[in-house]
This record gives structure tokens, sequence and C-alpha cells, in this order.
């Protein structure tokens, strides 16, 4: 394999498929890249047997074929490397050269045959849509994932494809959250799978504000693949999470007593200076509702207090629930909307708090004090 690239289309290569390398691995090829050159592109792949991630860049390649390198080693040369242009040079023994101005490195790497394959989808079974939709419904409920070992099968989201719909959810046991989109979904397309946090995380960093993802699944894994506009792919593999997610729906309150719009900024802003006085111990913050007034306050006995009115729109009864803070900030930062709806049934009940758009998040209430 012989070929010369540009260093930032090696590096963004690079940075794209390192992130799920291990260092501490049994097998020492998952601590490699798989470096494969052909017409005029480098393809790059990485795996944790897991989660897979490749994708191809630019290349002058003058000399096809492949070989895996360490891909932490690489970052590191083609991050110091000073010359905008590097060549790479693969012998027979797997042995890559790198030079770039008067640098010279030579990496000893492993044979491609070595290196995991990769699997394939039937095509039929895909859905598609825009990358900025996806990344925002994953913004928008990721944070609700559980990370509760105990409970596997909430340790991802949840992705539902029925009736022209994508719909997402992530719920720890505690709080809830959901996203829906129009999408074209076939008849072979339909149906439910989980999607393990850290393809999530992933996933969440590698998609853009242009472009597709097309969605493939399988038995057991599922493909996303993402295009930009100027012919630059990436694909994510990964394992799914087997087994049966709760019936979510059950959880959603029914016909709400109260219901608040609310600034979201503002909102946002009071609960974060109110959970400062808020403890281990004492993590609650109180929002009392009164004409057009909701005040919020935090008491913990040990740190001390917080107290703070907002001026709303608000004619129903005087009403006072209590929540986790942090499981109203989190949504509340995951949305970009100016105003938010907070539905209540009574103190007791769980709060929805909703956009005008398909987006919902259920938080359960916390005992007042």
């Amino acid at each position: 394999m012989n070929l010369s690239i540009a260093k930032e289309q090696l590096l963004a290569g690079l940075q794209s498929v390192q992130n799920i390398v291990s260092t501490r691995t049994t097998l020492p090829v998952l601590s490699n890249v798989l470096l494969r050159a052909e017409g005029d592109r480098l393809s790059l792949t990485a795996t944790d047997l897991d989660v897979t991630i490749a994708c191809s860049v630019a290349a002058a390649v003058k000399r096809p074929g492949s070989t895996t390198a360490p891909v932490k080693k690489l970052v590191s040369i083609a991050r110091e490397l000073g010359s905008s242009d590097i060549e790479l040079d693969t012998d027979d023994k797997n042995v890559t050269s790198i030079r770039s101005g008067a640098s010279h490195f030579r990496v000893r790497g492993l044979g491609p045959e070595e290196f995991p394959s990769m699997p394939r989808f039937q095509d039929d079974r895909k859905v598609e849509l825009g990358q900025e939709k996806l990344r925002a419904m994953l913004k928008r409920t990721s944070f609700a994932t559980s990370s509760d070992e105990s409970r596997y099968v909430l340790n991802g989201i949840f992705f539902s494809l029925h009736d022209q719909r994508l719909t997402l959810v992530a719920t720890d046991g505690r709080r809830l959250a959901m996203a829906e989109e129009d999408a074209e979904v076939g008849e072979r397309s339909q149906g439910d799978f989980i999607v393990p946090s850290k393809a999530v995380i992933e996933l969440g960093r590698l998609l853009q504000e242009k472009g597709s993802v097309k969605i493939l699944v399988g038995e057991n894994q599922a493909s996303f693949a993402l295009e930009d506009e100027k012919g630059g792919s990436i694909t994510i593999i990964t394992k799914l999470i087997e087994g049966n997610y709760p019936n979510y729906r059950q959880v959603i309150p029914g016909e709400p007593k109260e219901r608040i719009a609310l600034s979201r900024e503002d909102l946002m802003h009071a609960l974060r200076r109110a959970e400062i006085m808020t403890s281990e111990k004492q993590n609650s913050v109180k929002l009392s509702f009164s004409k057009n007034n909701l005040a919020i306050s935090a008491n913990a006995p040990d740190i001390g207090e917080a107290q703070e009115s907002l001026a709303i729109n608000y004619k129903g009864v005087d009403l006072a629930v209590a929540f986790n803070p942090g499981y109203l900030i989190d949504p509340l930062t995951a949305l970009t909307n100016d105003e938010v709806f907070l539905e209540l049934i009574d103190e007791l009940s769980p709060g929805v708090l909703k956009i005008n758009g398909p987006f919902l998040y259920v938080v359960m209430p916390m005992r007042l004090t």
C-alpha cells in the first residue's frame, strides 16, 4: 500500500474512528485501525467488537492495499507533523513508513486478515432521514438513559419504526424522554430495537447538520451510514441490546389539570441557581404556582436555602410540586425552543414537559418538604 494524503484528511479520518478503540484489550489487533487504500479513497475502520466505525477520506493512491496500525500512535503522529502532505507506504511485513517533510516514522502493525470482518445488512430493510433530525432526536433523549447495569435494557435508546414515523425513547425509571419524526418506513423496515449508549454517544458526535443517514437493521445489529454533500461517508455498526423494552406509553399521564407556558431559558437558569442550594440528602426543588407567579425554592438544612420567583401567565389553582432539579435542567438544556409547557395533575403525579413539536418528557415528582 502506497499513498499520499493531506494531513487534515488523515487526521479527520482517524479522529472519526479512534474513540471506540481501547488500549486494554486481549486482542492486540483491536488497538489498531484497519487501513484500506483503493481508487482515490483511504478507508479507516476501528472496532471493539460491540461498536464498529468505518469512514473514508480522499487520498492519492499509488499502490492499493491494506494493513492495520496502532490508531493512537497514528493520531499522535498526524497531529504533530508540521507539513500538510503525508506519504504512507506499507511493506509486506505490515510495517508502515510515514513521511512528511523532514519527519520519518516506521510503525509496526498487524496483518489485515486478523481484523474482524464487517457484518452485511439487507438493503431492503432501510430507513433514511436527515442527519440533523436524528442528531436533534438523540440530543433530546440520550440524557435519560440508565447507567444501572442491572437494568440493561434501559442502557440505551429504544428505536421504534412504525406508521411512517421514527420514535426514540429513553428512560431510567425516574424520567422518560420521547422524540418523534416522520420517516418513510417500508413494510420490511418496521420494527423495534435498542441501541446501546456507547453507540448513541458516537452517533451524537459524528452526525452533522447536513447530509443524510441511512439506518439498516439486522438480527442483532444495526448500521447507521452517514453521507455528507461532499461524498464523504461514515458508517457506525453496533450490536443491539437484547430484551424487551418496557411499555413506555403506560407511564405517560392522562389529561392534565394545568398546562403552564414557561420561558425555557428563564426556567432553566432559575433551576440552576436553586440547585446550588441542594445536597445529596435534600436534592429537590419546589415549584409553587399561584396567580401569574412561579416561586422556585430549595432548602437543604446543612447548606442553606434559595428562593426566587418568575412572572408567568397562570390562572389555575395554587399548586406546589417538587422535582429533582437536574431532571428538569437536562431536557431544558437539550431543547432549543423559546417556550416550553409544563403539564401537571397534582403534587403526587408525574409532570410532563412538552414543546410545540413531537417531543415529551415525563418526570416523577419528589416528596414535598
